[in-house]
């Protein structure tokens, strides 16, 4: 990857305001890329997965080719459902944890060189 790239990492809506107080925190350069995040429409309504908000959310990022990462649903129940549309690609996905965690580990990953985008799953 070029330095100075733009890579981008697809959020679920409900982890994205705390992934992208990490980014901000972080700065928005992780190795010698600059990372920025996109917040996903809601994927649950009245505690019910929205199974076709889920998979066009992860056709959004697999569709992306500086699409690095997902931090996927809050539970692993979701996570399934794009896990495959995903991993198709080689887009790393952070399921069933919070949203700063999972920005955080993508981060510290890019930093050390142990991500890179589109393989290295």
């Amino acid at each position: 990857m070029a330095e100075g790239a733009t890579v981008t990492v697809y959020v679920a809506e409900a982890l994205c305001a705390d992934a992208e107080k990490e980014l901000q925190n972080h700065g928005a350069e992780a190795g010698n890329v600059h990372v920025r995040a996109i917040c996903l429409p809601v994927a649950e309504e009245g505690g019910k997965l929205k199974l076709a908000t889920i998979g066009a959310n992860a056709r959004r990022a697999a569709e992306d080719s500086s699409s690095i990462a997902y931090i996927g649903e809050p539970t692993r129940a979701a996570s399934r459902f794009a896990e495959t549309i995903l991993a198709e690609v080689q887009i790393r996905q952070y399921p069933a944890i919070p949203g700063a965690v999972a920005m955080r580990k993508l981060l510290k990953g890019l930093d050390e060189g142990r991500v890179s985008p589109r393989g290295n799953l």
